[in-house]
């Protein structure tokens, strides 16, 4: 591969990982931190994520725990997850709050498998939009004479195997996220 594209490669696989983020706060009925790790609870006069105010687990695959190191901040976590606006009812018990996965519907996941599709298509737009920069970028080198017409074109050509590669990607996870949506 040559040497511009591996140092544009980062540019693709932030795309994916941008994806992968994306697709982890999507409920499938079963419990998994990445639910509520990202929700912004309003603590210590400012705005923090729950993953740093706390711990969280899975106690079983319908049910999430949530400890707060800081026992004083339970109600806010509470209210944050519930405010999340994501199908959630948090309860808090004792020392934790315990959040139940509400059981997943065929509507709901039908639904939900719309929104995986939809997140696809903005990645697939993303990885489009890196190799549009980067096929600029080559012409620009070819026409101020840097590379020749020959480097180019065959750079293009590995780009365009590059895109299809993390095109590719996209739809594997896009695939294993429909079947772990629709496995009730």
């Amino acid at each position: 591969m040559h040497a511009l594209l591996t140092e544009k490669k980062t540019q693709f696989e932030a795309a994916i990982e941008n994806l992968h983020k994306e697709l982890s706060v999507l409920r499938t009925g079963r419990a998994t931190p990445a639910l509520v790790e990202d929700i912004q609870v309003s603590a210590y006069d400012s705005v923090m994520e729950i993953k740093g105010l706390s711990s969280i687990s899975a106690q079983d695959a319908k049910t999430l725990i949530i400890t707060p190191w800081d026992k004083s901040m339970l109600q806010a976590m509470e209210k944050g997850v519930r405010d999340a606006d994501i199908g959630l009812s948090p309860i808090v018990d004792g020392d934790h709050i315990r959040v139940v996965m509400p059981q997943m519907t065929e509507e709901n996941r039908k639904k939900m498998v719309k929104v995986v599709k939809e997140k696809l298509e903005d990645a697939r737009i993303r990885i489009k939009g890196v190799r549009e920069g980067i096929k600029e970028m080559i012409i620009k080198k070819e026409k101020e004479k840097e590379m020749s017409e020959d480097e180019k074109f065959k750079i293009l050509d590995e780009l365009d195997k590059l895109t299809k590669e993390y095109s590719d990607k996209v739809g594997e996870i896009g695939k294993i996220k429909e079947e772990e949506i629709m496995t009730v």
